[in-house]
């Protein structure tokens, strides 16, 4: 590999570079997305329980206590339980607004590598070409195939270079996305049903009556 560096020229330093940040920030965002990643639905079902139950300390202890941003949302909602449907909306909406940024973090970068590495592969393709028509001419127009190779060679190695670092960063980056608009519809609907849940609840009561049998009321 780095016999393919050196013969690659200088180019070959930053398409190398461009790798190395690209496995980082994904390896960094695959462990963040996968600690986020809950089962949304037993979630809210064991939180339903604790609300019909109006244990909202319980309530708040689970949702704080599990990682990610679907249970950042709920909290934030559960906290003001007793504000209206409006208010409760307004307070789902703008706590997924601040989760947006965090799952989008490092995305923009994986995208830029993409389009990055390519074209510093092309920029190396031009300087091997350069480095060949430069040897051509300063021989008079005569030179052997062997020095015109170097040049060509070495475009071919930094354009392969760029296009194998800038291919597996763009899937990186498409899948990366999709777990991220996943987790954002996720968030959209643990804060909808969230809204229904604190607000449609009907309160247990506490007084139990007890009735004579229909055979005992009718004599």
């Amino acid at each position: 590999m780095i016999d393919y560096i050196q013969k690659g020229g200088l180019l070959m330093w930053p398409i190398l570079a461009c790798s190395v940040i690209s496995i980082a920030v994904f390896a960094e965002r695959l462990f963040y997305l996968h600690r986020a990643t809950i089962h949304v639905g037993e979630f809210l079902q064991g939180l339903s329980n604790l609300v019909q139950r109006r244990n909202f300390a319980e309530a708040l202890h689970e949702s704080a206590g599990t990682p990610g941003p679907v249970a950042r949302v709920i909290h934030a909602a559960i906290i003001r339980h007793d504000a209206p449907r409006a208010e409760l909306r307004e307070i789902v909406q703008e706590a997924g607004q601040l989760e947006v940024p965090k799952l989008e973090r490092f995305l923009g970068v994986l995208a830029t590598l993409a389009y990055l590495a390519p074209l510093l592969g092309l920029l190396g393709t031009v300087a091997g070409m350069i480095d060949a028509f430069s040897t051509l001419s300063s021989n008079g127009g005569y030179a052997t195939v062997t020095e015109l190779s170097n040049g060509v060679y070495k475009s071919l190695l930094t354009t392969a270079a760029g296009l194998v670092v800038a291919t597996p960063t763009f899937v990186a980056y498409s899948y990366l996305s999709s777990r991220v608009n996943t987790l954002m519809h996720e968030m959209e609907r643990a804060g909808i049903e969230v809204v229904h849940m604190l607000t449609d609840r009907e309160p247990m009561s506490d007084i139990i009556t007890f009735q004579a049998p229909v055979e005992d009321q009718g004599r």
